[in-house]
């Protein structure tokens, strides 16, 4: 070949690959346009060569996006129609329509089976209307979806407006279990329970019963009678050995009628006082237990030694609570309002229907149980009484020998009778406070300003503590504090 032929083939063979290159960039030109809104019907196209890049694309439920492709295209591939459909409209455009929350991809072949492109396709909850709602109602709350549950994200004054973007949210999704609630509020409020859980219990028991024997003799014949009536309501005499008793005897100075006369009464009072304070953060919970403990015998474990026998054995118990707990959830709802649930509950250790049983014949008591449960909306510092927990209970018994107990006057001879009149009276007063933190110096201690008495006070005047001036005394306002401390009256 000649020089000018060399040159004029390198020349077409530059022409040729400028042709190529240029028509090359333009079919790039769409592909730089890229994916839009998920949520808005758009315009994608995508360039691909014989293995065409994945792209991703976002799509709410019920949303479409128009693609564009590179190249016509004469198959289409869904992993999972539930998912997402695609529609071939033209021979180089089709049409993605999300049907459901979840994730697949879109394939698209031309007709030598080459990949024409190539789509990751993500389908999530149209939340469009949804932040509209919560920028109008709540500026500074977002929202975003994952998979098909959302999330809440963003800041609020006061946990009622968290909760109510919660409750907007719930009723998107359908449950609240797919709402992912991470709002933060500023500046939680505080809130201070004050109760005052007063009882009163009265008990009264009247115990009355005569208990007659006799042996009469005559001759060779003998005829012995006795009669014990047992005092039943109360389960048992208040003092077993609290017997008057009175014989007859005859000439040989043997008694033949002895009669035994069992009487007590009862009567008690018991006042039961507590006042918890507890504070704990709007939303929060807080308890407070005030009691003790007692075992219960659960079993017994022995030890078995090393042939086989069995050693010791040691009773194994467990631990009952009892006395007054308090359980209380307040949510601050808005300037001096406030939502409050509360539990309160006041049990004691009783022998009534206790158990008999154990190693060594172990006496089980029982447990007597006064509970409250409400929620209930008061104003900072106000208060509500939960009352009218009364409880009376009356037990009366006559056991004696039938027929000859309903003898007039005599018949007292030959019965017994206990009557148990218990009455108890509970109330609950509950005073929510929304409270702030203090400086420690404006706080006080019990134990501010006492002074132990010195060993002469105590000898001679029988003081504890010493006393300084007068009690009650009021001060005049901006006057120099005097010494002060405990005066035990």
């Amino acid at each position: 070949m000649t020089t000018g032929a060399k040159k004029l083939a390198t020349r077409t063979t530059l022409v040729r690959s400028l042709s190529f290159s240029a028509v090359t960039a333009l079919m790039l030109i769409p592909a730089l346009a890229g994916a839009t809104d998920p949520d808005k019907n758009a315009d994608v196209a995508v360039t691909s060569s014989i293995s065409a890049k994945m792209r991703s694309v976002s799509l709410g439920v019920g949303k479409s996006v128009v693609v564009d492709l590179p190249r016509e295209a004469k198959d289409v591939l869904v992993a999972d129609p539930k998912i997402a459909n695609a529609v071939i409209r033209s021979a180089q455009r089709a049409y993605i329509i999300g049907a459901a929350v979840g994730q697949t991809n879109v394939v698209f072949f031309d007709a030598e089976g080459n990949q024409v492109a190539s789509y990751d396709i993500a389908i999530k909850r149209d939340l469009n209307g949804m932040r509209a709602a919560l920028k109008q109602m709540l500026p500074g709350v977002q929202i975003e979806g994952v998979g098909d549950s959302v999330v809440l994200t963003g800041t609020v004054a006061s946990p009622v407006e968290a909760q109510q973007a919660g409750d907007i949210a719930a009723k998107l999704v359908g449950s609240a279990d797919k709402v992912v609630n991470s709002i933060v509020v500023r500046g939680r409020d505080q809130v201070m329970l004050k109760v005052t859980v007063a009882e009163v219990r009265r008990d009264v028991v009247k115990q009355l019963g005569v208990d007659l024997s006799a042996n009469m003799n005559y001759g060779t014949a003998a005829v012995v009678f006795n009669n014990a009536n047992a005092f039943t309501a109360n389960n048992g005499p208040l003092a077993p050995s609290n017997v008057l008793a009175g014989a007859a005897l005859n000439k040989l100075g043997v008694p033949t009628v002895t009669a035994t006369l069992r009487a007590m009464e009862n009567a008690g009072v018991v006042k039961t006082l507590a006042e918890p304070n507890l504070t704990a953060i709007s939303g929060e919970s807080a308890t407070f237990v005030s009691g003790g403990e007692f075992p219960i015998p659960t079993g017994v474990t022995c030890q078995t030694t090393t042939s086989g026998t069995i050693g010791n054995c040691v009773q194994t118990v467990s631990f009952k609570k009892f006395g007054i707990s308090l359980n209380f959830t307040p949510v601050v709802l808005s300037e001096g309002r406030i939502s409050l649930k509360v539990m309160t509950e006041v049990s004691e250790v009783s022998m009534e229907n206790a158990l008999t049983g154990g190693q060594g014949g172990t006496t089980i008591p029982s447990i007597k149980t006064r509970r409250a449960d409400t929620t209930l909306e008061v104003p900072s510092g106000g208060s509500i009484a939960m009352a009218g927990l009364i409880q009376e209970q009356t037990k009366q018994a006559i056991n004696g020998m039938p027929g000859v107990d309903q003898i007039p006057v005599l018949g007292q001879l030959f019965r017994s009778q206990d009557f148990v009149n218990n009455e108890t009276e509970l109330m609950v007063i509950v005073t929510p406070y929304v409270v702030r933190a203090v400086a420690q110096k404006e706080l006080s201690r019990p134990d501010d300003g006492f002074a132990p008495a010195s060993d002469a006070q105590s000898a001679l005047l029988a003081r504890v503590n010493r006393i300084y001036g007068v009690a009650a005394r009021a001060e005049p306002i901006g006057a120099t504090p005097v010494n002060f401390g405990f005066i035990i009256d």
